[in-house]
């Protein structure tokens, strides 16, 4: 098959979950597929970023994309002409009419079996149902997420902020699942979120895996006891609200029975507030970005993901649990992971539960080990990317084929 995939950006640094699923999947596809991927071009993209491409597509086609910096003057202007848009901001800033013209003419000039949205913010330059067979790749029900903004934010100002975009992203949301011919969900929980929301059938759920041979345990790495990890983008507003949170209202109660506790936050672009957090409270130590995520897994007694706000499924707890880490989770942060309380990760919801399952976990290491082994054998019996990427490429094959042959009758 000749496939399309539209994407926001390039996937290299993969520095977040949504890269590296699509990146594993993407794969998959071109081993035996022909792959063009066409997405936005960052003045910040390296050379290097972009001839990593040839491992997952075999053609890249790009668009500059003119942004404004965030937490600029600029940035702040664009939020409050927002306002006046029935589009919300996240996917506003994305609309390109350059970017519209170059989908048209590649989708014109050469032929595709099919097309893939990979996420939402990609359709806001995708105009109407096209001929060629469509999926929308799914990570996350983004409704949903502002959603749980608005239910989460702090101050009236901000709850009628969010729920407007929550507002403006549901109406958009509904319409782009009703332009594909089929999309794919990261969970059984987000399929049905999308289902009943809007109305929407022919959703396909393809699980999260993990590279379990990357995200393995190491022979002789050195634990300390009292080390909190946290790894994600820390530019994704659901990541700053858990560490924020977590800092503020489950730290001090673990630190009241565990005197030496900290916390290791690790992940690019930490904005302001999580750098002056990092400053004024001695535990917690805000890396940015790293080369490599493993050593931190490798050395953290307890891997926390106090996740309030997000949907679709957390790889960060895949690889931590690949890595025989122990974690504890909120219900959201665990969300459509096909994972069992107590036998592989402690979920608690409750800042004081949070906190005694995490000293559970400090204090008993025969009871941490356990939690972490039995974990470790669920993701490499089960959830390796060949099985999932495998799933997606079927469901593109039957795709294309059903309608083949409906369009042929």
């Amino acid at each position: 098959m000749k496939i399309l995939w539209l994407k926001t950006e390039v996937l290299h640094p993969m520095d977040k979950g949504g890269k590296i699923r699509s990146y594993e999947t993407l794969k998959h596809l071109k081993r035996s597929n022909q792959v063009t991927y066409l997405c936005f071009r960052r003045t910040e993209d390296s050379r290097e970023s972009i001839e990593q491409s040839s491992a997952y597509a075999d053609r890249l086609l790009t668009v500059p994309l003119h942004s404004t910096q965030r937490y600029s003057a600029a940035f702040y202007l664009d939020l409050s002409a927002n306002l006046a848009s029935p589009l919300p901001y996240s996917i506003q800033k994305y609309r390109s009419d350059e970017m519209r013209r170059a989908i048209s003419h590649t989708i014109r000039q050469d032929g595709y079996d099919l097309i893939i949205s990979d996420f939402l913010t990609p359709c806001v330059n995708l105009v109407g149902r096209t001929r060629t067979p469509s999926i929308l790749f799914q990570h996350n029900v983004e409704s949903q997420i502002w959603e749980r903004y608005y239910q989460n934010a702090p101050n009236p100002v901000r709850r009628a902020y969010f729920y407007s975009q929550f507002r403006k992203m549901a109406r958009f949301e509904g319409r782009c699942l009703r332009q594909f011919d089929a999309i794919i969900a990261v969970s059984e929980a987000d399929r049905q979120t999308m289902s009943s929301r809007f109305g929407t059938g022919n959703i396909h759920c393809v699980p999260t895996g993990v590279d379990t041979s990357y995200f393995a345990p190491a022979a002789g790495a050195r634990l300390n006891r009292s080390e909190l990890v946290f790894t994600g983008s820390m530019d994704y507003m659901p990541n700053e609200d858990a560490i924020i949170y977590f800092v503020d209202s489950v730290l001090p109660k673990i630190a009241s029975r565990v005197i030496d506790v900290s916390l290791t936050v690790v992940g690019r672009n930490p904005g302001p507030r999580l750098l002056a957090l990092s400053k004024s409270n001695p535990r917690v130590n805000v890396t940015g970005s790293v080369p490599d995520v493993r050593p931190y897994l490798e050395r953290a007694a307890c891997f926390v993901v106090p996740i309030r706000i997000g949907g679709g499924t957390r790889l960060k707890i895949f690889e931590a649990m690949s890595m025989a880490r122990p974690v504890v989770s909120t219900t959201v942060g665990a969300e459509g992971l096909p994972v069992t309380n107590g036998d592989h990760l402690l979920i608690a919801d409750d800042p004081q539960d949070f906190a005694e399952r995490v000293i559970e976990v400090l204090k008993d290491a025969e009871h941490a080990r356990a939690i972490g082994d039995r974990a470790r054998l669920l993701v490499a019996r089960e959830f390796g990317w060949d099985c999932a990427a495998g799933r997606f490429a079927k469901i593109c094959e039957d795709i294309v084929s059903r309608l083949r042959a409906s369009r042929a009758a």
